[in-house]
């Protein structure tokens, strides 16, 4: 799938971090890009719109991102999920990706990596 076919949703309580990563996907040509502030919006966004790739934090207020993990692989076992971590959080990724995380990547996420992702898994 090209990025101009991909829907991606951005899973960070940070609004600055959402706003950085949809900018340059929107500007790379990305077909939708989908924002939520915590896991549980998270989740309700992913149920409706069953976007390709999803970047999600770890720590987020509501439902932390490794419970939002396991909502969306319950909904949907093919999710494809990539952890956002900060340093510090790192113990946790395991958790995620025993959830079923397929990925994780360390903030601040370079667009590279974005792309990388996006290619490797859309």
């Amino acid at each position: 799938m090209v990025i101009g076919e991909t829907k991606v949703l951005i899973c960070d309580d940070s609004i600055l971090s959402r706003k950085k990563m949809k900018d340059f996907l929107v500007a790379a040509g990305c077909k939708e890009v989908f924002e939520a502030a915590d896991g549980e919006t998270a989740v309700e966004t992913y149920k409706a719109n069953k976007p390709d790739v999803v970047f999600m934090d770890i720590v987020m207020p509501k439902k932390d991102g490794i419970g939002a993990v396991k909502d969306i692989i319950a909904f949907d076992e093919k999710a494809k999920i990539v952890m956002a971590s900060s340093v510090g959080t790192q113990a946790l990724l395991k958790d995620a990706l025993k959830a079923g995380a397929m990925d994780f990547l360390q903030k601040p996420i370079s667009n590279d990596s974005l792309l990388d992702v996006i290619n490797k898994l859309a």
